[in-house]
C-alpha cells in the first residue's frame, strides 16, 4: 500500500472534535488516516445498521491509496473528502475544505504546506453539507462532483469526446483535463478559464475572442462564503482594453486604456523587481497576466470581499502573506470623483477643473461635492474654428474608442472633422504599435499623474484658443519687461524694502484697531438662524489670557491647530483652541463644532465657554481640564501607573455614557466620527470628557446611516465600512469606542502595535488571545493584578463585540452601557473583528508621530485576506 501518493487535506470538523492529530501538520499520513477511521467508528453508537455499511465503504476509500496518483485522477478513480491531489512540485493541493467558521464543504485548490490559502473553488455556489463529497472523471472527459445521494453538485459540462482523459493538478495551480490519447496531451478543460477571487501568475484576465470566453475575478461574499460577492475585476472592451473593478454594475475603480507599457493611471501595473505584468493582444486573445521574476517567491492577486485589490507575496521563511501593493488605496483611485472634465490631484483639495473649464455648480464645489464636474468656459462651435489644447501627465478618461488610423496628424484631422470628437491621443493601445484613440463623449475619471501620465488633446472653442494665445503674448511681454527692468534692480529692491516697512506699520495699526472691535458677531451673522447663546470673547481678552499665545502657555497640538492654557480676568482657567490657517478645518468645520457643542450639555462632554472670530483668527474657548488628554496617560510608561483598574473602568464608562448621550439622549443624534484617545480629556478627578466635534455629523429624523466621499478620520480608529466605502453611522463610533477600550485595558496603541510572535495589530492580538481562551494575557502588566478579573474580561468581550466586521453585528451604545454596568448581563460571543491585520509594508503610526493624521483624501487601511 503506497501511502506516500496520498495527501490528506484540511481535517474535517469531526476529526477536530475527536481530538485527532491535525492532518495537515503530521509528518505521517497514516496517523491521520487511522484517526479518520477511528472517528467513524466512534460515531457508530449513534447510527443505525444501515449507516454502518456506509462507514465501511468510506473506510475502504480512505485506505485504498493505490488508486490515487500524486497529481492525477483517471476515470477508474474517485477523490473523496479527506483525500487530495498534490502537484508534482508540491506547491498546490486539490481537495475538500471548509472556509473559516462555515460548516459547508467545498472542492478547491490551495497552497500546499501553507496556512489554508484558497486560490480556486469549484462548487462555490452549491456547497456540500457533509463529508460525503466525491469527485470523479468519466470516460468522455467530464468532471463531476457528487454529494451523498449521488446528485451532481458541480460539473465541467464537458461534451467534447476524449479518448483517454486524465485530470491533473499542474505545478502552477491549474487543474486541467488533458487528452492522453492525443499528441501533446491537449487540454480540453482547465480551471484557469474559470477564475475565483484570485489571479495566479500565468492566469489570464481577459478574452478569448474566437469563443467569447471572458475570464474575470469575483470576490467571495465573505471569508466564510466563497460564492460570488459584490465585486468583479475584469478586462473590459477588447477594442480599447482597460481594467475595471465594479461593485455589482457600478464602476468603482478603473485602469486604462493600455499605452504599451502600463494601463493608464496604474503605475503599480508596470515592471518591478518582483513581478512582470504583461498585456497580450492578438487576433484570438486579449488578456492581462503577470509572471513572478523570482521562482522562490509565491505571488497572488486577490479581490477581497470588501473590494480591495491586493498583490500579495510569500517568501521563504515567511510567517504570513505580505501585501506588496493595494491598487485602489487612494482617494483619486475612485471612479469619477471629480465629475466630467474634473482633474483629481493627490493633495487637498483633490478636485480641480481642467484649464479652460469651470465648476458646473460652484456651490457644490464649495462643500466638496465635486461629482457634478466642470463645464467649458466657452461653448464649442464645430464650424467656427474649434481646435485642440494639449494636456500632459494625465490618466486617460473613460469610454475611449480606437480608430484604425496610424498617423498622429491624420488622427488630429479626423477628430477635428468629427464634431462629436471631444479629445484624442496617439498611443500603443493594442501593444503592437501606436494608433488613434478618441473620446466621443464627456471626459470623465481623469487624474493628475506626473509619474508616467499620458498626453491628451482636448477640443476647445476658438474663444478659448484666442484666450490662451493672449495669455502667451502677455507672458512674453512679462519676460521682456523683466529683462528691461533688470538694469534697475537695485532701485526696485530699495523700493520693495520701503514698501515692506510701510506694510508692517499698517498691519500693526489694523491689529490695534481689531483689538478694540469684536467681529465675532459679524462673522457668525453669516448664519443668522443659528442662535448660539454663547459668550463672545474679543481678541484682546484672549491675548491677555494666554500671554499673546506664548510658547509656555501651549498645552497641546490638535488636528486643526494648537491649544493654549489661559486665565480670564475673573480667575477662570480656560483652554483656547486656535485654528491654524493651514489646517484642514475651514470655517464650515469651525462653525460646525461651535453649533454642536453649544447645544450639548453632559458631564462626559467637554464644555464650550465661548468663541472668537476676528480677521483670520478663529478660536474656541473651553473649560480647562488639568489632566489633558487620555493618550498622555495611557500610552506613557510612567503616568500609566497612576491609572489603576478602577480609574480605567470609570473612564471607559464615562466615554460610553457620553456616546450614549450623543447617539440617543441629546436633542440631536450626533455621530462624532473621530473618537480616539487624544480626543478624550480628563478633569481633575480623572473623569472622561469627549472633545473635538469638528467633523461630527448631525442625523435628523429617522436617518441612521449616511455615505460620504470625503473620508476624514484617524488611522487605527475608523470602522471598515467607513474607511472602505464612506458609510458611517452610530455603529462607526461604536467601532472606535471598541478600539479605545482595548487601548485602555492594554496600555498599547492599536496602530503601530508590534508583537514578536505575529504581525497583528492590537485588535488582532486581542482577538487571537480571546480565541485561544487566554484574555488575561491582554491586560496591562502595570496593573499588578489590582483588578476584578470578571470585570476586565467583560470589558474585553464588549470591546470585541463593538469591533465586529459587520456594522449590524455591533451593539448600540445603550446595550454597551448596560453590558458594562451589569455584572449579570448576558453578553454574546463576538465574531472576528475587522481590520485585525496591519500589513508590514505599511508603516503608519499616527499616535507616535506627534500629530493628527486625519485626512480627507487618503485611507490606506487594509485587511489582508489570509484564507
Amino acid at each position: 500500500m503506497e501511502t506516500s501518493h496520498l495527501s490528506t487535506g484540511p481535517c474535517p470538523a469531526v476529526l477536530v472534535q475527536l481530538n485527532c492529530p491535525p492532518c495537515a501538520k503530521t509528518s505521517k499520513k497514516l496517523r491521520c488516516l487511522l484517526c479518520s477511521f477511528r472517528s467513524k467508528l466512534s460515531s457508530l453508537q449513534m447510527m443505525g445498521l444501515s449507516q454502518i455499511f456506509a462507514i465501511y465503504f468510506i473506510f475502504l476509500s480512505i485506505i485504498s491509496h493505490t488508486s490515487i496518483a500524486a497529481d492525477t485522477l483517471t476515470p477508474s478513480q474517485n477523490l473523496t473528502d479527506g483525500q487530495t491531489l498534490v502537484s508534482s512540485n508540491e506547491r498546490f493541493e486539490l481537495g475538500f475544505f471548509t472556509p473559516g467558521t462555515s460548516r459547508n464543504r467545498y472542492l478547491g485548490i490551495w497552497y500546499h504546506n501553507l496556512p489554508l490559502t484558497v486560490v480556486w473553488v469549484a462548487n462555490k455556489e452549491n456547497p456540500l453539507t457533509d463529508l460525503f463529497g466525491r469527485l470523479s472523471l468519466n470516460k468522455n472527459g467530464g468532471l463531476f462532483l457528487h454529494n451523498r445521494s449521488m446528485g451532481v453538485v458541480w460539473t465541467t459540462n464537458q461534451t467534447v469526446g476524449v479518448r483517454s482523459p486524465v485530470l491533473q493538478l499542474l505545478g502552477n495551480g491549474n487543474l486541467v483535463i488533458r487528452d492522453g490519447g492525443t499528441e501533446g496531451n491537449r487540454f480540453v478543460w482547465e480551471s484557469f478559464d474559470y477564475l475565483s477571487d484570485t489571479l495566479l501568475p500565468g492566469m489570464k484576465l481577459g478574452w478569448t475572442l474566437s469563443t467569447g470566453l471572458n475570464r474575470f475575478m469575483q470576490s467571495w461574499k465573505s471569508n466564510e462564503d466563497p460564492s460570488g460577492g459584490d465585486f468583479t475585476f475584469r478586462l473590459d472592451t477588447p477594442e480599447t482594453p482597460q481594467l475595471i473593478l465594479r461593485k455589482r454594475s457600478e464602476k468603482q475603480y478603473r485602469w486604462g486604456p493600455y499605452d504599451g507599457k502600463r494601463f493608464s493611471g496604474g503605475n503599480e501595473l508596470k515592471s518591478n523587481p518582483v513581478f512582470l505584468p504583461m498585456f497580450i493582444y492578438n487576433s484570438d486573445e486579449v488578456y492581462y497576466t503577470y509572471k513572478v521574476l523570482d521562482e522562490s517567491v509565491l505571488s497572488r492577486s486577490v479581490v477581497t470581499p470588501l473590494g480591495m485589490l491586493q498583490y500579495l507575496t510569500w517568501r521563504n521563511n515567511s510567517r504570513d502573506w505580505t501585501m506588496m501593493v493595494t491598487l485602489n488605496r487612494f482617494y483619486c483611485d475612485r471612479y469619477g470623483m471629480c465629475g466630467p472634465y474634473g482633474n483629481c490631484y493627490p493633495d487637498d483639495p483633490n478636485c480641480h477643473c481642467l484649464d479652460g473649464f469651470i465648476p458646473k455648480s460652484p456651490q457644490d464645489w464649495r462643500i466638496i461635492d465635486n461629482l457634478g464636474g466642470c463645464k467649458r468656459k466657452y461653448e464649442l462651435n464645430c464650424s467656427s474654428g474649434d481646435g485642440f489644447v494639449k494636456y500632459t501627465d494625465l490618466k486617460l478618461p473613460d469610454k475611449s474608442i480606437a480608430w484604425p488610423i496610424y498617423s498622429p496628424e491624420k488622427c488630429r484631422a479626423e477628430c477635428l472633422r468629427t464634431c462629436a470628437c471631444m479629445a484624442y491621443t496617439y498611443i500603443n493601445v493594442h501593444g503592437n504599435g501606436s494608433q488613434c484613440v478618441v473620446w466621443l463623449d464627456e471626459l470623465i475619471d481623469i487624474r493628475n499623474f506626473p509619474d508616467g501620465g499620458e498626453e491628451l488633446h482636448i477640443r476647445m472653442a476658438r474663444a478659448e484658443l484666442d484666450s490662451i494665445a493672449d495669455a502667451k503674448r502677455k507672458n512674453h511681454s512679462v519676460i521682456v519687461a523683466v529683462i528691461v527692468t533688470s538694469t534697475v534692480f537695485v532701485m526696485l529692491l530699495l523700493g520693495g524694502v520701503g514698501w515692506y516697512i510701510w506694510r508692517m506699520k499698517r498691519a500693526t495699526w489694523e491689529e490695534e484697531r481689531a483689538l478694540q472691535d469684536n467681529s465675532c458677531n459679524n462673522s457668525m451673522d453669516e448664519n443668522p438662524g443659528d442662535d448660539l447663546e454663547l459668550p463672545i470673547f474679543n481678541l484682546a481678552t484672549i491675548f491677555a489670557a494666554t500671554n499673546k499665545f506664548s510658547l509656555e502657555k501651549k498645552i497641546g497640538q490638535g488636528g486643526f491647530g494648537p491649544v493654549y492654557k489661559g486665565v480670564l480676568p475673573d480667575g477662570r482657567e480656560i483652554a483656547v483652541k486656535r485654528l491654524s490657517q493651514n489646517s484642514g478645518q475651514g470655517l464650515r468645520e469651525f462653525k460646525n463644532e461651535v453649533i454642536l457643542i453649544a447645544k450639548l450639555q453632559h458631564r462626559n462632554l467637554v464644555r464650550l465657554l465661548g468663541c472668537c472670530i476676528e480677521g483670520e483668527e478663529r478660536m474656541l474657548v473651553y473649560e480647562y481640564l488639568p489632566n489633558k488628554s487620555l493618550d498622555k496617560f495611557i500610552f506613557d510608561q510612567i503616568r500609566r501607573k497612576l491609572l489603576p483598574w478602577k480609574q480605567r473602568f470609570n473612564i471607559i464608562l464615562g466615554i460610553a455614557r457620553g456616546l450614549l448621550y450623543l447617539h440617543q439622549d441629546s436633542r440631536l443624534r450626533i455621530i462624532h466620527r473621530d473618537l480616539k484617545t487624544s480626543n478624550i480629556l480628563l478633569d481633575s478627578e480623572m473623569n472622561s470628557k469627549i472633545s473635538d466635534f469638528g467633523i461630527a455629523r448631525i442625523f435628523g429624523g429617522e436617518l441612521t446611516e449616511e455615505k460620504t466621499k470625503r473620508i476624514i478620520g484617524t488611522y487605527g480608529y475608523m470602522s471598515p465600512e467607513y474607511a472602505m466605502s464612506g458609510h458611517f453611522s452610530v455603529k462607526s463610533d461604536v467601532f472606535s469606542f471598541g478600539v479605545i477600550v482595548l487601548e485602555i485595558i492594554s496600555g498599547q496603541k492599536n496602530w503601530g502595535f508590534h508583537w514578536p510572535d505575529h504581525d497583528l495589530n492590537l485588535v488582532g492580538h486581542a482577538w487571537k488571545l480571546w480565541d485561544e481562551e487566554n484574555p488575561l494575557e491582554f491586560i496591562d502588566k502595570l496593573l499588578n493584578e489590582s483588578f476584578s478579573t470578571d470585570e476586565v474580561v467583560r470589558c474585553i468581550q464588549v470591546a470585541l463585540l463593538c469591533l465586529q466586521q459587520r456594522s449590524e453585528d455591533r451593539p448600540t451604545m445603550p446595550t454597551v452601557v448596560f453590558m458594562l454596568s451589569n455584572d449579570n448581563a448576558e453578553i454574546p460571543q463576538p465574531k472576528e473583528p475587522g481590520f485585525c491585520t496591519e500589513s508590514s509594508s505599511i508603516k503608519m503610526d499616527a499616535s507616535s508621530s506627534g500629530k493628527d493624521t486625519s485626512t480627507a483624501n487618503e485611507v490606506t487601511i487594509t485587511k489582508l485576506d489570509g484564507r
